[in-house]
């Protein structure tokens, strides 16, 4: 497969942040593009909507039959309380996808989506185990402690040899981006908070950790994944490699925070001295956002479908640097890049246009 011969593409979790944005990249490429979920319609046009449990083996490989997908697109996971259920649950979505497709004999490659936790380890490790060296290399060994992006990297692999496809692993930071429906992303996130913090006249602080708030940083544009991930799809140095994936530009939040206040015409609070994290401090949060969709006739009342509070502390308040290296994929011939400045506008600007915030 080349960009000038694009076939027929499948992406599971098609109503994620990333899952949403391959669509959209994909029928721009123009591919014959299908969006896995449990949904019974996707917000991106030119989409078919495949509806399945991804833990319902019986289901998927009924309505999976027939579409013949060349290549298929990893992005769906299921957060559990433990990391051994986080294995069980998310190792268990990629065999069933994959049963489902065998039959079929029509995979040619498969990009799985992962995360820096392949570096820092699970939710429930940080700061405690062992972490890579940073800037994170695709080099550096697994950790000792259990982790499900291991778990499903030797799902891949194994579907890989049985089935005769090429695989590709994509492991991006936090994302910016622009989805309709889906609260875990930073982005939409902080828009929600800084909208909050105007209208109630609250100080809009850093909500995360002393050490996030001085120390270099990085985070992956959303298309930029998704650009990563169809160019590793149907070119020959993409094959069977792991790559991370994160804009190419480093920042520290304490230079990134007024900008992003000034979005919404509000005074920025820097770090004053503890973490200050969203969940728990957003409360009264449902209720106050009501009344501003009401105000401003938003799409959205339910800020519980826009802002995911416990995402973004997890990733502001780590107490360690995170910092991704992006010279494997440069050296291959990927060379995208983005200004983390323009990615977060870009999608405060989207997210306005489409009246989730005001």
């Amino acid at each position: 497969m080349t960009r000038s011969t694009p076939g027929v593409a499948l992406v599971v979790g098609a109503t994620g942040i990333s899952g949403q944005t391959i669509c959209r990249q994909l029928v721009a490429d123009g591919w014959d593009v299908h969006g896995l979920s449990r949904q019974q319609s996707l917000p991106v046009d030119g989409v078919t909507a495949v509806q399945a449990d991804l833990l319902d083996p019986d289901q998927l490989t009924e309505r999976l039959r027939g579409i013949a997908p060349e290549a298929v697109f990893l992005t769906a996971w299921m957060k559990q309380d433990s990391e051994d259920e986080n294995i069980r649950v998310n190792s268990e979505i990629l065999r069933n996808v994959f049963a489902a497709l065998e039959p079929q004999r029509s995979v040619r490659h498969v990009a799985l989506m992962t995360g820096l936790k392949h570096y820092l380890g699970p939710f429930e490790d940080y700061g405690t185990a062992v972490m890579a060296e940073t800037p994170f290399h695709e080099s550096e060994p697994r950790l000792d402690n259990k982790n499900f992006y291991y778990a499903q990297e030797d799902e891949l692999f194994a579907a890989a040899e049985r089935m005769g496809f090429t695989w590709s692993v994509h492991r991006a930071h936090t994302i910016f981006g622009f989805a309709v429906g889906n609260a875990m992303n930073m982005a939409l996130t902080l828009s929600v908070y800084a909208t909050l913090c105007k209208e109630s006249g609250r100080p809009f602080v850093f909500p995360g950790s002393k050490t996030q708030w001085n120390g270099l940083v990085d985070v992956t544009d959303a298309n930029l994944l998704a650009e990563q991930m169809v160019w590793a799809s149907t070119a020959a140095e993409g094959r069977d490699e792991a790559f991370n994936i994160a804009n190419g530009d480093v920042f520290r939040w304490r230079w990134l925070w007024p900008q992003v206040a000034a979005h919404f015409d509000i005074e920025p609070v820097g770090f004053d001295g503890e973490a200050r994290p969203l969940d728990g401090r957003m409360d009264s949060a449902e209720s106050e956002w009501r009344a501003i969709a009401e105000k401003y006739d938003l799409v959205e009342s339910d800020v519980n479908r826009l802002a995911s509070w416990w995402h973004t502390d997890s990733d502001l308040g780590r107490d360690i640097e995170c910092l991704t290296d992006m010279t494997k994929s440069r050296k291959a011939g990927f060379l995208g890049f983005r200004s983390t400045p323009d990615s977060f506008a870009s999608a405060v600007e989207q997210y306005r246009e489409a009246k989730i915030i005001p």
